[in-house]
């Protein structure tokens, strides 16, 4: 448990904000300097989530996502806008949004708003989106915190919206990482706090085809 591993909370958020200021905003910075595994993490993505939006009557809407700790936005560019008319970005770091609405291009115009803030003191607007895209960043909030803002996106979806985590998994327990202030968590802890949040697991899928060294990679669909 986070609890177990963050001393200081608050530091633990501003460390977190320190850090990711200092990243330059580039592909390569988003994802630590493995920008070469992008490609491949698209398209597994894409495939994960076009299970929910193919027709059938349960069917997963395409009018709007929200990409949680979206950096410049190379999800809302490669995955979220090709597939929904409007998207919604968050993140913590401005520099990160200001660098987006040049790296989207033409189709950025298509981001309804770029909102500035941490997902610990973020509500996304009720009934709202169909996907709420949340990757590489819940290892930034503490379980508490995550299980809340788990509950606030649970109540912005839309009828048959889901929710995706995508991240990195311990492979047990919880582990910190003091250079960028995160705590990586086993997919049991994982399961534990949707739980908690009250939602229910649709899918679980890991990730292949990436380097060895890095965390094995998880997506989880809930609603």
């Amino acid at each position: 448990m986070t609890s177990e591993v963050v001393e200081d909370e608050s530091q633990f958020y501003l460390k977190a904000e320190k850090y990711w200021k200092d990243v330059p905003p580039t592909v390569d910075g988003m994802l630590g300097g493995y920008g070469h595994i992008s490609n491949i993490d698209i398209n597994s993505s894409k495939k994960f989530l076009q299970r929910f939006l193919r027709e059938g009557p349960n069917r997963t809407g395409t009018n709007c996502a929200l990409d949680c700790g979206a950096g410049i936005g190379r999800i809302t560019k490669r995955l979220l806008l090709p597939l929904f008319k409007v998207v919604d970005m968050v993140d913590v770091t401005e520099d990160f949004l200001i660098k987006a609405k040049t790296y989207l291009g033409e189709e950025g115009r298509r981001v309804r708003n770029y909102f500035c803030c941490g997902l610990q003191d973020f509500s996304p607007e009720p009934n709202s989106y169909d996907v709420i895209w949340i990757q590489w960043v819940i290892g930034h909030l503490t379980d508490q915190h995550l299980a809340e803002f788990l509950r606030r996106c649970k109540a912005g979806l839309r009828p048959n919206g889901i929710i995706v985590i995508k991240d990195n998994m311990a492979q047990e327990g919880v582990i910190m990482d003091d250079v960028d202030s995160s705590v990586c968590r086993d997919q049991e802890v994982v399961r534990r706090i949707v739980r908690h949040a009250g939602l229910n697991l649709l899918a679980e899928e890991r990730q292949e085809n990436f380097p060895d060294e890095i965390y094995q990679v998880y997506s989880f669909a809930m609603r």
